[in-house]
């Protein structure tokens, strides 16, 4: 059974960071629809003046964050002097975990295109799970041939191949080019699955409904989800994880379940107190 549409959000205007310029899709109003789903900012400019200050170093709790390149450049740094750069068709995982502090500054390119997601970690690991930071280079992104395009393995699994893996919540995430009228059609299943897609480029048929470009599209139950590109070349992003149905507590880049817990997370870092493991980095 196809994996309808349920809901579409196209986001608005914002800006964040040290003066960033972005698309805000997803976020505090559809924490509940897109669970565990928490953030979704789109990246696309071609005026680096829209994106270059940056988001310099800031704190993060209780999430992961995947933020996905196609076009453009990353810079990441930590509180351990960490320096990792990502590039064209590239993506880095951070596990946020009990406590990390981290940088991300953008680089001028011909064009800025791509998204941060924010996942949310369970109630009972966001105080356990261990800072980690993993560079998603191309070097180890798999590509698959599809009808009229291709499917990149960013995270998690397909047919049976393996990316990175999630240790807190599951992520499968595919970056998926359609030439013009190309087809795929996605193995989705799981009763508790929550299963999105987001247009990064172009017009789809998701699942015989239209979704405009930079738009977040919801996937109902079901086992599979078919997508389609119209008359012109599209990029599109699948996700899917497990639904937690657990109370959100968030102010900032700290997700938790209760507001105590964020008094106590901003206590901390005004303490310096904030940091509680030291953190795994790979790639480096």
């Amino acid at each position: 059974m196809l994996r309808n549409v349920t809901n579409q959000v196209q986001g608005y205007r914002a800006v964040d960071g040290a003066g960033v310029s972005l698309v805000r899709v997803l976020g505090n109003e559809t924490t509940d629809v897109y669970d565990p789903f928490l953030m979704l900012d789109a990246f696309d400019s071609t005026d680096p003046a829209d994106y270059v200050a940056g988001f310099p170093l800031h704190p993060h709790r209780g999430i992961e964050t995947v933020t996905f390149l196609s076009r453009g450049s990353i810079v990441h740094e930590d509180h351990l002097g960490t320096k990792a750069t990502i590039h064209d068709g590239e993506a880095q995982w951070l596990t946020a975990g009990s406590g990390a502090f981290h940088s991300e500054m953008p680089q001028p390119a011909d064009r800025m295109l791509g998204v941060q997601l924010w996942l949310n970690i369970p109630a009972r690991f966001k105080m356990t799970a261990d800072p980690f930071y993993h560079g998603i280079l191309n070097s180890e992104i798999r590509e698959f041939p599809l009808n009229g395009g291709k499917l990149r393995l960013i995270a998690g699994s397909y047919q049976g191949h393996a990316g990175i893996q999630g240790k807190y919540a599951p992520l499968d995430f595919y970056d998926i080019h359609l030439e013009p009228h190309g087809t795929v059609t996605l193995d989705a299943p799981g009763d508790n699955a929550s299963a999105m897609v987001f247009t990064l480029e172009g017009d789809a048929l998701v699942s015989g409904t239209p979704v405009a470009a930079k738009t977040a599209a919801k996937l109902g139950a079901g086992d599979e989800v078919a997508i389609e590109a119209g008359d012109a070349p599209i990029e599109i992003l699948f996700m899917r994880s497990e639904r937690l149905d657990e109370p959100v507590a968030w102010y900032g880049p700290i997700v938790m379940n209760t507001h105590q817990e964020l008094l106590d997370a901003l206590d901390e870092i005004d303490r310096g107190t904030f940091i509680k493991k030291k953190a795994a980095y790979e790639n480096e």
